[in-house]
């Protein structure tokens, strides 16, 4: 059988002090993944430093990550480990925030600049390109002009809590549906749904 593999990266920044911020969606969505699968974070004493979860889905060998390296140097622990899985970018899912979407929504894309986003702009300059899966989650913009650093390292506040927990379990889903169905399919899906609004 042709074991294939999928790279899935959570982007966040490690420790308790940003566990539950705007910007550590990625890394709440890369749980749920695990936890749904029963699979377990290891380090592995990696440098740079990461963690990593691995199942298999039929065919499909998964390895989600979570870079331990903060959020602006994401694409070097995401560089290491796609070398050693031999995944091409293609078969690379960035979960990242988004304040561009309202809480609650999410959308999957290939390709595309970083918008902004320092871990983007760090994957897309290890992998030296721009051709990966993105899985962008809503986070708002509820901040002032000059508020956005502000902003997505502060918790998400508690009237947040439902949609949020809603988008953490629809991106899992997403990413389920890519490793079944293929990407083009969990597009179309996503996609589709733009609430709330």
């Amino acid at each position: 059988m042709n074991i294939r593999s999928w790279l899935i990266i959570g982007l966040g920044n490690p420790g308790e002090k940003y566990a539950e911020t705007r910007h550590n969606v990625g890394f709440m969505v890369a749980d749920a993944i695990a936890m749904g699968h029963k699979a377990e974070w290891s380090d592995e004493r990696n440098e740079p430093p990461w963690l990593e979860a691995n199942f298999s889905v039929a065919s499909e060998r998964i390895t989600v990550l979570k870079s331990l390296t903060y959020m602006n140097l994401s694409g070097q622990a995401i560089k290491k480990k796609a070398e050693q899985l031999d995944v091409v970018p293609s078969r690379c899912v960035v979960i990242a925030d988004e304040y561009n979407f309202p809480v609650g929504r999410i959308h999957l894309r290939k390709g595309g600049s970083d918008g902004g986003h320092n871990g983007l702009s760090s994957v897309i300059q290890e992998l030296n390109t721009t051709e990966f899966w993105r899985l962008r989650c809503g986070i708002g913009r509820d901040f002032s002009p000059g508020g956005l650093v502000d902003y997505v390292l502060s918790p998400f506040p508690e009237t947040d809590y439902t949609l949020l927990k809603q988008a953490i379990l629809r991106a899992a889903e997403a990413v389920d549906t890519i490793i079944r169905q293929g990407a083009e399919k969990a597009m179309q899906s996503v996609n589709r749904d733009v609430s709330p609004l």
